[in-house]
């Protein structure tokens, strides 16, 4: 069941503040640059993000390292030296009591006068103060001797009886916490029926590893009430007893091998049971058979010194093992389905409230971002929508018009007005030679001005009033992309893509009559659909082949109509092509044959009427003398910037080449 936790506002209870497009936000560059939504939504989960207020929300790389510096609290606070302390300093006490007994019992045959019975019990208990003189001086072996001592004194001996069930019902849940309610009796009735639960047990597990298939129902039916975890199946069950089990075997591993010893003697001691001791030893082995991915043979380093009393250990063991599993679930959540199976009570128990809210947070992250119609599951992942899509571009078109003066970033406008189909909303009188798109409105309310009203309404040439028409001009741009190996080594493929993003939301929003065609291109080239856009990455090879990437976007231009250009981002001069029988050709520095063969590809654009523009992130000797000798037959122009203002570059020269072209029409 879910569980909340209210508590009354006092003003400082603030939810975190943002929205699905702040989300979107923080993932863009990673989603840019590494082209995989699931691992960037991974990663914004390990990182973490701040709010629109400057909030901090935890992300599962904190988390686990608040968890790790848990455990590491705890394992420099206590000293496993304590279990033996604490029992021995209870033992101590039984034997003072019992030593007292003795005397008093003395005592009181003197006073009676009674010398026979005086003598009598002056030499038991002078036998019996040498049994306790010679007890030997490890805490398993005392306990054992005690175990078959004569006791003299009645509440010493119901406080030692006292003791060894405290320690043995200790001991027990310390193996198995998940029967502390079921072990909380130590009646005849109720260690028999332990025993034939753990029978159950390992029948069940012999069964389950020879293919059959076990009776969950009726063992939980005659045994559920033992088990407060309430499973819900055998793996659930043996999980939650492996896991106890397997912190108990920790620690054992972290005692030194006299400690190691004792406890294991004193366990001996205190289940006297041969039956009950049998079926806890088959259990374990079973048990880790069945889970050795649980750390049997792993230690855990105490380095404190606060003694660790017995008691104690069940609650400390519990707390270890929350740590652990919950250390598991976050290390394992690789996507937000997954770390909903967290539960957020026990990280605030934990971590506290603050890790608590920025989990519920994250286990949203997903929905946020579906509500919102940005990403959606198809065959198990999430993949972004086209609104999606569009937002990125978005995004990426804003920063980079933020570096850009708002005059000069202009508008798809045009200096004079004339023939077309596009309606702009304005009108003026009618002049010879005008197309007659008559505005009947404006033209009856002239005429009834020159007339003063009344009807009919006369109209005579001057009255009439034609709707201005935009002229329509088209643009077809191909996008040419470098995606080789050297635009990521150098740090540059992320703005170039960021730059692809931005032209495809400025063409598809402001002028959505214009064709925006995309191709990448390393040591081969490829044509990249819009929607798949923000997937491209860089290929994990060498080579610039700029042949193949003109002649894939000489075929896609050559279906379009309008002014065709394309723009070319790359750092590198061409260093592989196309050979005739379909096979790529590379070496570096540049081989004549493939300049030859990119220039001749150049010649056939320059026919077409394609217009070539560079931008060159990268002024070497080989690029320059290429892009002058490509810009002397195309008549292109060439640019030598940087990442930081490619953006700048590339949109202010196609919206100035959009109005100059709406000019020359």
């Amino acid at each position: 069941m879910a569980k909340f936790r209210y508590s009354r506002w006092d003003g400082t209870q603030v939810g975190f503040d943002y929205d699905a497009d702040s989300l979107l936000g923080e993932m863009t560059d990673d989603l840019l640059y590494h082209g995989d939504l699931n691992a960037a939504m991974r990663r914004l989960m390990q990182q973490g993000m701040q709010d629109r207020e400057g909030r901090d929300m935890q992300g599962l790389r904190e988390m686990l390292d608040e968890l790790r510096q848990r455990r590491r609290e705890i394992q420099e606070r206590y000293d496993l030296g304590g279990v033996y302390d604490d029992i021995n300093q209870q033992l101590d006490d039984v034997i003072d009591q019992e030593r007292a007994g003795q005397q008093r019992r003395v005592d009181e045959a003197q006073a009676q006068g009674d010398e026979r019975r005086q003598e009598m019990l002056q030499q038991m208990a002078a036998e019996r103060r040498m049994e306790l003189d010679n007890l030997p001086p490890d805490l398993a072996g005392r306990v054992q001797e005690l175990q078959n001592y004569d006791w003299m004194d009645d509440a010493a001996r119901e406080r030692f009886e006292q003791l060894m069930d405290d320690l043995r019902k200790q001991l027990l849940d310390n193996m198995f916490n998940q029967l502390s309610q079921g072990l909380s009796q130590q009646s005849p009735e109720q260690l028999q029926r332990t025993k034939d639960m753990m029978a159950e047990l390992n029948e069940m597990l012999r069964q389950r590893e020879a293919g059959e298939e076990p009776d969950f129902q009726g063992f939980m039916d005659r045994y559920g009430d033992m088990f407060p975890g309430n499973p819900q199946s055998l793996d659930e069950l043996l999980e939650q007893m492996a896991q106890s089990m397997a912190a108990m075997q920790r620690l054992l591993n972290s005692m030194s091998p006299e400690q190691r010893q004792q406890l294991q003697q004193l366990a001996e001691s205190l289940l006297d049971d041969m039956d009950l001791r049998w079926q806890v030893d088959e259990l374990a082995r079973n048990l880790q058979n069945a889970f050795p991915q649980m750390g049997w043979g792993q230690s855990m380093p105490f380095r404190g010194d606060e003694p660790l009393p017995l008691n104690s250990m069940t609650g400390m063991l519990e707390q270890i093992g929350d740590i652990d599993t919950l250390e598991n679930m976050l290390r394992n959540a690789t996507d937000p389905s997954k770390l909903a199976e967290v539960d957020p009570d026990q990280i605030a128990d934990l971590l506290g409230d603050d890790a608590a809210d920025s989990l519920r947070e994250l286990q949203k992250l997903a929905k946020t971002l579906e509500d919102a119609g940005l990403i959606e599951q198809r065959e198990g992942r999430y993949e972004l929508t086209p609104k999606g899509i569009r937002r990125i571009g978005q995004r990426a078109l804003g920063d980079l018009f933020r570096k850009l003066v708002q005059d000069r970033a202009g508008k798809h406008e045009i200096e004079r007005s004339g023939a077309g189909h596009e309606r702009s909303n304005d009108h003026k009188p009618y002049e010879f030679g005008d197309p007659f798109h008559l505005d009947v409105g404006e033209t009856i309310r002239n005429a009834i001005w020159r007339t003063g009203g009344g009807v009919p309404v006369r109209l005579s040439p001057e009255d009439f009033e034609i709707e201005v028409t935009e002229q329509i001009s088209r643009s077809a741009t191909v996008l040419m992309l470098d995606v080789s190996l050297s635009m990521e080594m150098r740090g540059r493929f992320l703005s170039a893509k960021k730059v692809a993003m931005a032209l495809h939301s400025l063409i598809s929003s402001q002028f959505p009559r214009d064709y925006l065609g995309m191709v990448s291109f390393g040591r081969v080239a490829r044509e990249v659909k819009p929607e798949k856009l923000p997937e491209a990455t860089w290929d994990f090879e060498w080579g610039t082949n700029m042949q193949h990437a003109m002649m894939l976007a000489r075929k896609m231009l050559a279906r379009q109509t309008g002014q065709k250009q394309i723009i070319m981002i790359t750092d590198g001069e061409p260093t592989a092509h196309i050979l005739p029988g379909g096979g790529t050709f590379f070496d570096y520095p540049p081989d004549p044959r493939t300049i030859e063969a990119t220039l001749r590809e150049v010649m056939r654009c320059t026919k077409d009427g394609i217009r070539i523009n560079t931008f060159m992130l990268e002024e070497s000797h080989y690029l320059r003398d290429f892009v002058e000798r490509m810009m002397n037959m195309n008549r292109g122009r060439a640019f030598f910037t940087t990442p930081e203002n490619l953006g700048d570059y590339v949109l202010v020269d196609f919206l100035e080449h959009k109005r100059k072209h709406r000019r020359a029409s």
